[in-house]
């Protein structure tokens, strides 16, 4: 469904990434691992169309996105979930689940709202409350229910996990297992390796701009270099 290839990106004059590939096929979960400051975020504006590549191109279903406007990719049923929630606080959380349909799967709001809410139970009894009171936990639901919403055919996630206590980071990688059971291909892109890697079909591993490594998840749990460099074994 997505195909990354040789993307170089950066903000201004400095270049972050420095030749990425990476592919995202139907009914996958793919996670892109890797430490804050190495350029997860950054792949994830220029595939969603906040920033443009320096060179590169980037394919959603067999068009050419690299560079289009973010409205454009949405609709094409592309939809990013971001790091950090980023509810819009003052307004409902029923306010902020239907403004996830603003731009995509408007004739199916009220569908898809009763699917989110059976997802997120606590988002109903929620439903009048302002999106900013609610706690780290309930807010990252909201953030995902806002982007199913929109009807994705391709859910990115910006650590998902971040912040949360362990208990929830539990439920939250239980919940993108179900959605990806469901039939969503989902990149998951999270600095949490164990829990990412034990649900994930493939992976890549980001360092320093580049692509350090890549492959089934499998494969990957069981490496002897990245059990060194990510979880001290």
């Amino acid at each position: 469904m997505l195909e990354v290839r040789g993307v170089r990106a950066g903000y201004g004059p400095v270049e972050i990434l420095r030749g990425i590939d990476l592919e995202v096929g139907a009914g996958e979960i793919v996670a892109l691992l890797g430490s804050n400051g190495v350029g997860k975020s950054t792949l994830n504006n220029n595939i969603s169309g906040i920033y443009k590549p320096f060179a590169g191109h980037i394919a959603f279903e067999g068009r050419e996105i690299g560079g289009a406007r973010p409205e454009a990719i949405l609709s094409l049923g592309l939809v990013q979930v971001p790091e950090g929630r980023r509810v819009f606080p003052n307004l409902s959380v029923r306010e902020n689940l239907e403004l996830g349909s603003y731009r995509r799967g408007r004739a199916g709001r009220a569908v898809n709202l009763e699917r989110v809410v059976a997802i997120f139970p606590k988002l109903r009894e929620r439903f009048a409350q302002k999106a900013g009171t609610l706690s780290g936990g309930e807010q990252q639901m909201l953030a995902i229910g806002r982007g199913l919403m929109s009807e994705p055919r391709l859910l990115i996630l910006d650590e998902p996990s971040l912040g949360l206590s362990p208990l929830l980071v539990e439920d939250m990688f239980a919940l993108i297992k179900r959605l990806n059971d469901e039939g969503l291909a989902i990149l998951l892109v999270e600095q949490n390796v164990v829990q990412s890697l034990a649900i994930a079909h493939r992976a890549y591993v980001l360092e320093n701009g580049v692509i350090a490594m890549s492959g089934k998840a499998a494969d990957l749990a069981s490496d002897e270099g990245l059990r060194r460099s990510y979880l001290g074994m």
